[in-house]
């Protein structure tokens, strides 16, 4: 028996997420029927967590446990010949029988994509969240602050969710300017339930004095998602590496 860790890629905007559904196409359904046909079994595999419809990956991990013939590290070439052309598997490893992509993950990395500019561009209405007015780089980048450290991360949680524990640290938040783009990179030893897309929204809304920065300490504390700002748009976010 191999236990394979798989690093994939893919681009989210045709897909209903990650995690398979009934009468949905998803990203964790096209892997396995790409496995069943290259290995020729059922394969059932274990992502280090589920993306929403519409948000993206560019090194999202999985693991699955099976007997086959076929060496480890030729998974990738065989594989990215059938599936769909918008899911890549970057590289495939064998690990101790006890890892689970999910489970064993230590923390993660995030990046959000804001398009910044008067006019839209339509190429990349699937991969940023277009907002055409100024964004006060110096005072998101200062509101950032609040959110770094172990914090109860409840406030920023959509509905949806049935984890108890909402205790999270966010380990760094780096905010800068590419071009005409926004990046928004997080780093923490996990998120809540579109804990990114909401924070980031928050960022946003102080940006626009929706919400004041002094009152972030008391949104925090309030464990309240109705304080908290809106839900940023999917296809902004791009889970970028699962650590282990």
């Amino acid at each position: 028996m191999k236990n394979v860790k798989l690093t994939i890629a893919y681009d989210g905007t045709n897909y209903s997420g990650w995690q398979r559904q009934n009468n949905a196409r998803t990203i964790q359904y096209e892997i396995e029927k790409a496995l069943k046909k290259i290995l020729k079994k059922d394969i059932a595999i274990h992502g280090s967590g589920r993306t929403d419809a519409g948000v993206h990956a560019l090194g999202q991990a999985a693991s699955f446990i099976e007997d086959f013939t076929l060496p480890t590290h030729k998974i990738p070439v065989v594989i990215n010949n059938v599936l769909p052309k918008d899911i890549v598997i970057n590289s495939a490893e064998e690990m101790d029988m006890d890892f689970h992509a999910r489970y064993c993950a230590k923390g993660k990395k995030y990046i959000y994509k804001i398009y910044n500019d008067s006019i839209r561009n339509p190429i990349y209405r699937n991969y940023s969240w277009f907002i055409n007015e100024d964004i006060n780089l110096k005072k998101i980048i200062e509101a950032s602050k609040y959110f770094i450290g172990q914090h109860d991360f409840k406030s920023f949680m959509a509905a949806g969710s049935n984890i108890k524990d909402t205790i999270r640290t966010i380990y760094s938040i780096n905010i800068y300017r590419k071009d005409k783009f926004i990046i928004i990179e997080y780093e923490g030893n996990g998120f809540l339930y579109k804990m990114v897309r909401i924070i980031t929204a928050t960022l946003i809304d102080i940006n626009f004095n929706k919400i004041s920065i002094k009152d972030l300490e008391d949104i925090i504390k309030s464990k309240d998602r109705s304080k908290a700002g809106p839900t940023a748009p999917a296809q902004g976010l791009y889970l970028a590496e699962v650590y282990y």
